[in-house]
């Protein structure tokens, strides 16, 4: 075992034990460099004659977050692997697990359990969605730390695997008893998407019952069986979820997120109000729908000869009145033809049009679409690349939004980094189109400046955690600077190039006097942006960005003053 007040790898000290398992123990740890804490789990052999076994899965493991960033997942920032021991460094999860607030408490409300289920909901759909789709396989409440704010995140993938097409069953038969899918004990199919969501039913069912379907009577009943005050709405979603035959269940995580979305929805009482009104306006509409007849006949009749036309689907998303109305069409006009930019591009505006790019539901539906397989055999995105003017107004975008406008409508915070990372990438794949820059100049030009800057963000963050400067801060800083005078669309997206100019002041003033930037430039900077700012007309969907902007300014002021007053006093002297 570790020593408390030890040093690992140079860098990480050992603080004190907080927690074991069976063939592990978690450390929590600090980066002296970086000033940051860490977990830290270690995996040792002691004699364990498996343990290469043991340590090709937890070099799966690792190797599959490392890849991933979402707000309800960890992230791996180191792997030291030795000869008699295995260290994975972590984000340290303030909290407990949720099978420790079941022991506590017992069963929790069915409020909190929905709410809890939408995040692991999304966490899935984001897994399923990856280029090569990952099936969590151990969804129970000890694997889903609960957070001080309220919000879960999800521990532990040592038995996640990859999905393969085309193979009959898994080789391995693994899951938690209990939880685990009929199809995660061999003979009866590969695990797949399905497989996950049957474990969030059976985890929601311990939720708000208190009932462990891992212990007698070994069954889950219908919850109303436990609690007869509970909705009959969740109870049909997680009998729906926990179905033995994969087909009977929800058969990916958007159609499970909409369920719990509108849960209540399903409840007796409220299809009995429904059907209630339904009947008094059915009479009453039944004379109108006579006189409409011709009318209607005409219509639908136009329609045939339109319905199965890609801009006929276009057109429609303009005539719907629901999301799910909205996506449909938009799916019918990609299934025709997915290398048209056109549908992407309406349904990423149509994402953006309340200035909310949502990290629970919009960007893990679009993730998936743009990742689907087509009839051609490769992905959306990848058919979407022959339409190259489309797909670099696509991209430049998605790349906006993910900078500008990636976030949850509860306000809880997303990786900043993954935000950036995420926006990066698509702005890359603009400059990689040689024909956007004579399409649109602008967006080229600007996809440039946002690349470099996206690639400062990313060496920072490496340099945040393993203590190390990557960064050379006058290009960072002349690149900022060509940041504020690159053309925008809208005064909110003027608001957001000041706030990382000025937040990107407050953060590294000290950086940029150590390589060279001269105190009139950044002041000069300053003084401009506050200059702007009093001129500016805001409306009221950006007066809380405004406030931030005006007041994160006074931050850069004091750090700017701090970072170079000892610089002027010196010059001062020097002239006198």
């Amino acid at each position: 075992m570790l020593e408390i007040g030890s040093i690992v790898d140079g860098k990480y000290k050992i603080l004190n034990k907080i927690g074991q398992g069976g063939m592990s123990v978690v450390y929590l740890a600090m980066n002296e460099k970086a000033n940051k804490q860490w977990a830290i789990k270690e995996i040792r052999k002691d004699g364990k004659q498996d343990f290469e076994v043991v340590r090709q899965g937890l070099i799966v493991e690792t190797d599959m977050l490392k890849r991933l960033s979402h707000p309800h997942l960890p992230s791996i920032v180191d792997v030291i692997d030795e000869e008699d021991t295995f260290l994975i460094v972590m984000d340290y999860i303030e909290g407990n697990p949720l099978s420790n607030l079941l022991e506590e408490e017992g069963a929790q409300s069915q409020e909190d359990t929905v709410y809890w289920a939408k995040q692991l909901c999304g966490v899935l759909n984001y897994l399923h969605s990856q280029d090569s789709p990952i099936i969590y396989r151990d969804m129970k409440p000890a694997n889903v730390m609960l957070k001080p704010d309220g919000n879960v995140t999800l521990i532990d993938f040592g038995i996640a695997r990859e999905y393969k097409e085309g193979r009959i069953e898994d080789t391995t038969c693994l899951g938690t008893q209990g939880y685990a899918a009929p199809e995660q004990f061999g003979g009866k199919g590969q695990t797949d998407a399905r497989t996950d969501i049957y474990c969030l039913g059976a985890t929601m069912y311990h939720l708000v019952t208190g009932h462990n379907p891992a212990k007698p009577p070994y069954e889950m009943y219908p919850i109303r069986h436990w609690n007869e005050n509970l909705s009959t709405g969740l109870e049909e979603i997680i009998l729906k979820c926990t179905k033995k035959n994969p087909e009977d269940r929800y058969q990916n995580c958007n159609e499970l997120m909409y369920a719990l979305e509108h849960y209540d929805e399903l409840d007796i009482e409220y299809q009995k109000k429904q059907k209630n009104k339904f009947a008094a306006f059915a009479g009453a509409a039944l004379l109108g729908i006579c006189l409409m007849g011709v009318s209607v006949f005409g219509y639908v009749k136009e329609n045939d000869l339109r319905e199965h036309t890609y801009d006929s689907y276009i057109e429609m998303t303009e005539r719907v009145n629901t999301d799910d109305e909205f996506k449909e069409q938009i799916m019918q006009a990609i299934a025709l033809d997915p290398t048209k930019a056109d549908a992407y591009i309406k349904l990423l505006d149509y994402f953006r049009a309340d200035e909310l790019f949502n990290a629970e539901t919009e960007e893990p539906y679009l993730r998936q679409i743009l990742n689907s397989v087509g009839a051609n055999g490769i992905t959306n995105s990848q058919s979407m690349e022959q339409d190259a003017k489309g797909f670099a107004e696509f991209a430049y975008k998605l790349g906006a939004a993910y900078w500008y406008e990636y976030g949850t409508k509860s306000g809880d915070a997303v990786s900043y980094t993954s935000q950036k990372a995420q926006a990066t990438s698509w702005f890359k794949a603009v400059k990689l189109i040689e024909t956007s820059k004579e399409n649109n100049a602008k967006n080229y030009n600007n996809a440039q400046i946002y690349s470099k800057i996206g690639d400062y963000y990313e060496k920072l963050n490496q340099e945040d955690k393993m203590g190390d400067s990557q960064v050379t801060y006058l290009d960072f800083w002349n690149d900022l600077k060509e940041l504020y005078t690159s053309e925008v669309t809208s005064d909110k997206t003027r608001l957001y190039v000041y706030k990382d100019i000025i937040t990107s002041i407050s953060n590294y003033a000290y950086k940029f006097q150590e390589d060279g930037v001269s105190a009139q430039e950044v002041s000069t900077m300053i003084t401009d942006i506050k200059g702007a700012l009093s001129n500016m007309t805001i409306d009221n969907n950006s007066k809380n960005l405004y406030n931030a902007v005006v007041s994160n300014v006074e931050n850069a002021q004091r750090a700017y003053e701090a970072a170079y007053e000892k610089l002027t006093s010196t010059t001062e002297e020097g002239g006198q």
